[in-house]
C-alpha cells in the first residue's frame, strides 16, 4: 500500500485537531465551570440534569406555596387568639351584669355598651384581610366575611353552601389547607348562636339574670369552638414547619446532586489540561520532524 506525503500530512492533521479539540474542550469546561455545555458532551448527564432541575423547580414552587400558606394561617392564629381575648372580656363582663343587685341600671348601661363596642371590634377582627382576601370568608370574591350587622356574606360553611377548603401543595404527595371560615370557627349563623349573635344578646340582655344565663352557655359553648379552631390552625402551622424544613433539606440534597452532574471537579481537570497540552505539543513538534518539505515538495 502506497502512503503518499497528503495521506501522512492529512492524518497527521487529523490527530493534531483531535488533540486541539480535546484541549479547548478542557479550557471550555475550566472557563464555564461545567462539564456539560451541549447535550452530546454526555448525554446521561444532560438528561440527570435536566431531571434534577425540574425538580428544583417543583421544589422552589412548594417553597413559595409553603411561605403563602404560612402567612394565611399565621394571620388566622393571630386574629382568633386577640378575639379570644376580647370574648374571654365579653364573658367576664356578662358575669358582672349578673350581679344584678350590686350593680345599678347606669352600670348595667356601661356593660352593654362596652360589650356592643366590643362586638364591633370582633367584627372588624373577621373581617381582616390577607392578600386580598378576608381570612374568615372562604372562597369569596369579596372584600369581608360579615357585614356591620354581623351577617356572614362569605362563601363556604354557611347558607346551603359547602366548605371549600383553600390548599397549598407543600410537597409532591401532601397539601395543606390554609384557611378557616367563620361558620367553622365562630358557628353557623342559621343556628342563631354564632359568636356575633350571642355577644348581641348579652349587651340587649345586660341586667337580665335569666337570660344571661343561657347566653353564658352559649358564649362558652362559641369560645369552645373558637379554641378548636385556634387548635386545627396551630395543628396545620406545625405541620407546615415540618415541610418548610423538608423542603430545605431536599432542595440542598437537589443542588448537590446537580452540581456532581454538571459542576467541574477543578484540580482533575487542570491535571487533565496540562496533559492533553503537554500531548498536543510533543504531537505537534514529532509532525513538524516527520513532514518536513522538500525542493520535490515545491516542484510538485
Amino acid at each position: 500500500m502506497r502512503i503518499t506525503q497528503r495521506a501522512l500530512a492529512l492524518n497527521s492533521l487529523r490527530g493534531l485537531n483531535t488533540n486541539l479539540n480535546a484541549v479547548n474542550k478542557l479550557q471550555n469546561q475550566l472557563t464555564s465551570g461545567k462539564t456539560i455545555s451541549t447535550p452530546s458532551d454526555d448525554p446521561t448527564g444532560t438528561n440527570t440534569s435536566m431531571i434534577t432541575r425540574q425538580g428544583m423547580a417543583a421544589n422552589a414552587q412548594q417553597a413559595r406555596n409553603i411561605s403563602d400558606g404560612h402567612t394565611f394561617l399565621d394571620a388566622s392564629d393571630s386574629a382568633l387568639q386577640n378575639m379570644l381575648d376580647q370574648v374571654r372580656r365579653v364573658r367576664d363582663l356578662a358575669v358582672q351584669s349578673l350581679n344584678t343587685g350590686a350593680s345599678s341600671a347606669a352600670s348595667q348601661q356601661a356593660i352593654a355598651t362596652e360589650v356592643t363596642s366590643v362586638r364591633d371590634g370582633l367584627i372588624s377582627a373577621a373581617n381582616q384581610v390577607v392578600q386580598g382576601r378576608p381570612i374568615f370568608g372562604g372562597v369569596t370574591s369579596g372584600n369581608q366575611a360579615y357585614l356591620a350587622d354581623g351577617t356572614y356574606v362569605g362563601v363556604g360553611g354557611a347558607n346551603g353552601i359547602a366548605v371549600q377548603p383553600v390548599n397549598r401543595r407543600i410537597s409532591d404527595v401532601e397539601a395543606i389547607r390554609v384557611d378557616i371560615t367563620g361558620p367553622e370557627a365562630f358557628g353557623d349563623p342559621a343556628s342563631g348562636k354564632d359568636l356575633f349573635t350571642v355577644v348581641a344578646n348579652i349587651a340587649s340582655h345586660a341586667g337580665n339574670a335569666a337570660a344571661l344565663t343561657t347566653d353564658l352557655s352559649d358564649l362558652d359553648t362559641v369560645i369552645n369552638g373558637m379554641t378548636t379552631a385556634a387548635a386545627d390552625i396551630g395543628t396545620r402551622s406545625a405541620r407546615m414547619d415540618n415541610a418548610a424544613t423538608v423542603n430545605s433539606s431536599q432542595q440542598l440534597t437537589l443542588q448537590a446532586k446537580l452540581s456532581d452532574t454538571e459542576d467541574v471537579d477543578l484540580p482533575k481537570t487542570i491535571m487533565e489540561l496540562q496533559m492533553q497540552q503537554t500531548g498536543y505539543q510533543a504531537a505537534l513538534s514529532v509532525t513538524a520532524k516527520s513532514l518536513q518539505p522538500t525542493l520535490v515538495d515545491f516542484l510538485r
